[in-house]
């Protein structure tokens, strides 16, 4: 799975947004981005989708900024993946269930469809609260300790 940067920055804005949330603060962009070293042109198009998606409010004025729209525990990883990058899993824009491959390919929509199965495992399962509170799902626990886990290939 290749995680854009994209993805990667609007998942810890959320998870900031999670932490800024639990002291009763909302967070104005500028800090957001200066605490997640997350370029600030770039967070403004994740805020907005986000917002879009539900998962983020803001108030404008002096006292505005932004904050999670629901509880940290309600809102999944893969929600945020899905509000700024679309379903997961998609081959070549199109889900993977409405793939047809011909002859000895025919096999590989299944491949997609379990691949796309296995990120759900992990990402629909662990939450915003989670990765902020360092408390993963033992999902997630069990997937880092099989073996050749951490083996980058």
């Amino acid at each position: 799975m290749h995680v854009s940067a994209k993805v990667d920055y609007a998942v810890r804005a959320a998870i900031e947004l999670s932490v800024q949330q639990e002291a009763g603060r909302l967070v104005t962009a500028e800090r957001l981005a200066e605490a997640q070293a997350i370029p600030r042109p770039f967070l403004a198009t994740i805020l907005q989708e986000l917002r879009r998606a539900g998962i983020v409010e803001s108030k404008r004025g002096v006292d505005g900024g932004h904050r999670l729209a629901r509880p940290a525990s309600q809102i999944a990883i893969a929600d945020v993946i899905r509000a700024v990058d679309g379903p997961m899993a998609a081959v070549a824009g199109v889900a993977p269930e409405q793939v047809d491959y011909p002859g000895a390919s025919a096999g590989l929509r299944e491949v997609w469809i379990a691949v796309r199965a296995s990120l759900r495992s992990v990402l629909e399962v662990t939450t915003v609260a989670d990765v902020a509170a360092d408390k993963l799902p033992a999902v997630v626990g069990e997937l880092i300790a099989a073996p050749g886990a951490w083996d980058r290939r």
